[in-house]
């Protein structure tokens, strides 16, 4: 019975410690709304971590189309709309900013 209690006592205080510490994504949050500054991305660091997982590394194509012509068939909004709203099997990009989402289209639409 000793053990069982002394386990449990063991695992609440881990638990509580554990639940105390803040998250490392709360504490980035936090030091933002400190500063009132958030880090602006590239537009190619945003297209490396949002979409070249299917549409290449270089532009070319993957599990979606290339994009390295783009600019050649769709205007910025129209990309822009793509990338918000999501096309056929392409999902909505619902985890970019808006400011993100314009930079990204606007160097999109430059690849002629």
């Amino acid at each position: 019975m000793k053990k069982l209690a002394l386990g449990m006592a063991a695992a609440f205080t881990l638990t509580a410690l554990v639940g105390c510490n803040p998250q490392p994504n709360q504490q980035s949050n936090q030091d933002k709304q400190d500063t009132g500054k958030t880090v602006a991305m590239e537009p190619k660091e945003i297209y490396a971590n949002n979409c070249s997982s299917c549409h290449g590394g270089n532009l070319q194509g993957s599990v979606g189309p290339a994009l390295d012509k783009i600019g050649s068939k769709m205007d910025q909004q129209q990309i822009s709309d793509i990338i918000k709203n999501g096309v056929n099997s392409m999902p909505a990009q619902s985890q970019l900013s808006d400011e993100d989402r314009d930079q990204l289209s606007a160097w999109l639409a430059e690849k002629k």
